[in-house]
């Protein structure tokens, strides 16, 4: 392994781990409506198992409300099952044709578990971008070790590997504040 691949390695890694935040975190509910919050709810229909967005389209009217048009009207039931058993805690409205999810306002204390799981997702994504940081230096220091390395250029080479870390917490961060001032706009 060279020193390029390591630091394309970490720095794949460390990407995918702010991807995969970034992800968790617009599926958690905010009282502003989402399509991300229901795409992926499975729906079972036709003898299988699909994402709700393969079996309807999705869309926000208004701030607090998700209409769900399918595109074969006979799945309205299935759909409709599939959300109840979501767990999201949406009552759908069906009214023949399209389904309506509308969101309620988030209490106080809501508010606040929200804010702490949030909390817990990005700490969890910190200690990924960590975890890459050591898998990397270990890297740089066997190649040091196999004398494809000195000493100097593996100095050089961790600082660079710190600063990608230190990017890549500076990015967690700044979404943790952008979704906790979300949550927390009544």
């Amino acid at each position: 392994m060279s020193e390029k691949k390591v630091f394309a390695e970490a720095e794949k890694k460390m990407h995918q781990t702010i991807e995969a935040m970034r992800r968790d975190f617009l599926a958690i509910r905010t009282s502003r409506a989402s399509s991300t919050l229901v795409e992926e709810i499975s729906v079972e229909c036709y003898n299988t198992t699909m994402p709700l967005k393969q079996v309807a389209s999705i869309s926000i009217p208004d701030a607090r409300h998700i209409l769900i048009q399918p595109w074969d009207k006979t799945v309205l039931p299935d759909i409709e099952k599939a959300i109840l058993k979501s767990g999201l805690g949406l009552t759908p409205n069906n009214d023949g044709k399209n389904i309506r999810l509308g969101l309620p306002p988030l209490s106080e204390e809501r508010r606040k578990d929200l804010a702490k799981l949030i909390e817990k997702i990005a700490e969890e994504g910190k200690v990924s971008i960590r975890t890459t940081r050591r898998a990397a230096n270990a890297n740089l220091e066997q190649l040091e070790k196999d004398k494809l390395l000195s000493e100097d250029d593996r100095f050089k080479a961790q600082d660079k590997i710190q600063k990608m870390t230190k990017d890549g917490t500076k990015k967690l961060d700044e979404m943790v504040a952008a979704k906790e001032a979300e949550i927390m706009e009544v």
